[in-house]
């Protein structure tokens, strides 16, 4: 039941009903990239063109979509990464969605976030006071 009522009522955890149906009915699945997330074009393309969605594996967070999926996402190339063989760069870093708002996010020194004190510099701040 809790299931049910989770694919109902969640769209940002995987897809909805609504979804799933559009999917199954008119999707064609394309690929999976290594975070679990799998791509769909349309069985027909449509006056505007070709249309191409996905389905994320956890919540919908459009940086999740590695690199190479992304141009392909954005009919930069109609290639697809698994038909593509492209071999990463050795400079390259590997792919890391967007962690802003999560415990994995930045926190500069001296944040209220940040657990660390910021470290005091010379000739460091002070605060003005009026007098009085």
């Amino acid at each position: 039941m809790k299931n049910l009522l989770l694919l109902i009522f969640t769209w940002w955890n995987r897809e909805t009903a609504g979804t799933r149906f559009f999917t199954w009915r008119k999707g064609e699945r394309v690929g999976e990239d290594e975070y679990g997330n799998v791509y769909y074009r349309a069985k027909n393309a449509g006056p505007l063109g070709e249309r191409r969605w996905v389905i994320y594996s956890g919540t919908a967070e459009a940086s999740a979509i590695p690199a190479t999926w992304h141009g392909w996402m954005h009919h930069r190339t109609d290639l697809t990464p698994d038909e593509e063989k492209r071999t990463p760069f050795p400079w390259e870093k590997p792919h890391r969605e967007n962690l802003t708002g999560t415990a994995g996010a930045y926190r500069p020194a001296g944040s209220i976030l940040n657990t660390r004190p910021r470290a005091e510099g010379d000739g460091d701040y002070e605060a003005w006071t009026p007098s009085a």
